[in-house]
């Protein structure tokens, strides 16, 4: 592994564990949360820069189905990104606070509402697309050798992470701030620190999963169809 992937590497596990605290904002407070916000635009922005090969490729060779999938979900995170760093500076009273902004406040606040939770699935499902990574790592790390037993107890805990989430996706309704039908995030303090983490990380998980899976689905596809067309001729 040279030092360039291992910094990608520092970067992607860096920008999890930053988008969980972002998420904590219970937990957190205002003024960390601004923080934070402004350390995932930096991580960010390092993780483009790092992958700028990516934006170089955009117009050349085939779009299959798995590259169609991972360029629209690339662009629609960029977008949510770009709309929490603006949301996120107009709404400032911290880190931002010596900006002359005074308008905008009402726009921002909705913008950065819809934005946070579209930005935390489309992160989590850009995680999914390259969980493989993550197993392939996992799998040399074990020798390279084939651990059924290991195999199967990791499958039940993806699954059971997957089901967790959903569910404190479900109970927290995060779909009606996604699409504005709630306009004011309901924060439960008296819940624990650790729950609050517990149940982000499963709801992360849930899509990371549907991504994992999702990613799958369409390299089996496609290699059936290689196969198909290699039989006819």
């Amino acid at each position: 592994m040279n030092k360039k992937m291992r910094w990608k590497i520092a970067i992607d596990i860096l920008m999890s564990v930053v988008l969980l605290l972002l998420m904590a904002y219970q937990v957190v407070g205002d003024y960390l949360h601004e923080i934070f916000g402004a350390a995932m635009l930096v991580l960010f922005l390092v993780h483009h820069i790092l992958n700028g090969r990516w934006y170089k490729g955009l117009l050349k060779g085939k779009y299959m189905p798995q590259r169609v999938i991972g360029t629209v979900l690339n662009a629609a995170l960029l977008a949510a990104m770009l709309s929490l760093a603006y949301s996120g500076v107009v709404l400032s009273r911290h880190v931002f606070d010596f900006l002359p902004i005074t308008r905008g406040m009402a726009l921002a606040r909705v913008m950065h509402l819809a934005a946070s939770y579209w930005g935390f699935v489309l992160m989590s499902l850009h995680i999914g697309l390259h969980w493989g990574m993550v197993v392939g790592m996992f799998h040399k790390l074990a020798g390279g050798k084939r651990r059924p037993v290991l195999a199967w107890i990791a499958r039940f805990l993806a699954v059971a992470i997957a089901v967790y989430g959903a569910v404190c996706f479900r109970h927290a309704d995060i779909f009606s701030y996604m699409f504005l039908k709630v306009e004011f995030v309901f924060f439960d303090y008296e819940k624990s620190a650790i729950l609050v983490f517990v149940e982000h990380i499963g709801m992360m998980g849930t899509w990371i999963f549907a991504g994992y899976y999702v990613q799958k689905g369409i390299a089996r596809l496609a290699a059936g169809n290689r196969q198909k067309k290699d039989r006819k001729v």
